[in-house]
């Protein structure tokens, strides 16, 4: 009798500690700040999952929700679907900012992602011939670093002044009269079966298994960019403590050394 009590005992002493061990648990999950932070799939995505462990030791359970285009991660982040989003540098933030009335602010920077011109028509660009077709993102925001890209070669002349922000319309001078057609950025990579020569956003271009250092024939400088691209948030929210912890998680040796092997240089930390 008395060594079922203490059996008895026993057992419920057990059961006390795994009650109070996976009440532990549960607390700890529940003191994480969940965060939902929106990105382009492909690289900015990726990236963010692999800042996930960094956030959980700093205390945020970070979900990463991808899109497919540039435009839906902003209008989720102002409608308060998301808490943050990483995809897009300042021009185009400012450009959706003015366009649509929003008020997001960038709070971080994160990579510079240089854009490139490609082809599988030809191997080099001093192949270009006249009347070619030269396919360039239809968004005000990176239209403008195409077309300042192929004024650098010499194949276009811009309206003086305007430089990134140039549309189409402000060329002034085409002297190899250039058939310059306007894609959306996520269909680019498809469009080089179609033309001579296409321009397409970094992420879009890993995505296609294209490498910006080896098959882009005209591509952005990474070290004079001025496209770092950002960490962005609601304006009434940037100065939530969580927001710091997210960038400190980000802005890591271990996350610099992730972007340089994965992306072997397509991804240029901006830190």
């Amino acid at each position: 009798m008395r060594t079922n009590v203490v059996v008895r005992g026993a057992v419920a002493a057990v059961a006390f500690v795994l009650c109070v061990a996976a009440g532990g648990t549960r607390s700890s999950a529940e003191e994480l700040e969940k965060l939902r932070v929106g990105a382009t799939a492909g690289p900015h995505a990726e990236v963010l999952e692999f800042v996930r462990e960094g956030a959980r030791a700093r205390g945020i359970d970070l979900k990463v929700v991808e899109f497919s285009d540039y435009i839906a991660p902003n209008a989720a982040l102002d409608q308060g679907d998301l808490d943050a989003n990483s995809y897009q540098h300042q021009f185009f933030l400012d450009t959706q900012n003015k366009d649509r009335g929003y008020h997001l602010v960038s709070i971080a920077k994160t990579v510079v992602c240089p854009l490139g011109f490609y082809s599988k028509r030809i191997k080099n660009i001093a192949e270009l011939k006249d009347g070619a077709t030269v396919a360039v993102p239809n968004d005000p925001a990176n239209v403008g670093r195409a077309l300042v890209l192929l004024e650098r070669q010499g194949f276009i002349k811009l309206q003086e002044g305007l430089g990134y922000r140039a549309s189409v319309l402000d060329i002034v001078a085409n002297p190899k009269k250039l058939r310059i057609v306007e894609i959306e950025a996520p269909q680019l990579p498809r469009s080089l079966d179609d033309v001579d020569l296409g321009a397409v956003n970094v992420n879009y271009a890993v995505e296609a298994g294209l490498s910006p250092m080896t098959d882009a024939l005209l591509i952005e400088d990474p070290a004079t960019s001025p496209f770092a691209n950002l960490i962005v948030v609601r304006e009434a929210d940037k100065d939530r403590p969580v927001f710091r912890k997210l960038v400190e998680a980000y802005q890591t040796e271990d996350v610099k050394r992730f972007m340089l092997e994965r992306f072997k240089g397509a991804f240029v930390p901006a830190w």
